[in-house]
């Protein structure tokens, strides 16, 4: 899978400056319903359910580190 957050944090020498950079503009520029968007994208084939399934656990392993729980 192709993914350019990977590639830009691999290249930084601090990877949250880029990856923090990344996730603002993408939350200032989303608008919609997530789970519309999400399933538009599976059902378009632009994503699949292993893909969707990894983006999850990784987003459940972030929230995890952010609370501390």
């Amino acid at each position: 899978m192709n993914n350019p957050l990977y590639k830009q944090i691999q290249q930084n020498q601090n990877p949250m400056n880029g990856f923090m950079q990344r996730f603002n503009q993408f939350r200032q520029s989303f608008s919609g319903d997530p789970q519309e968007q999400i399933q538009k994208l599976m059902n378009s084939g632009r994503i699949s359910q292993e893909q969707y399934n990894s983006a999850y656990q990784m987003a459940q392993q972030m929230m995890r580190m952010i609370s501390g729980k």
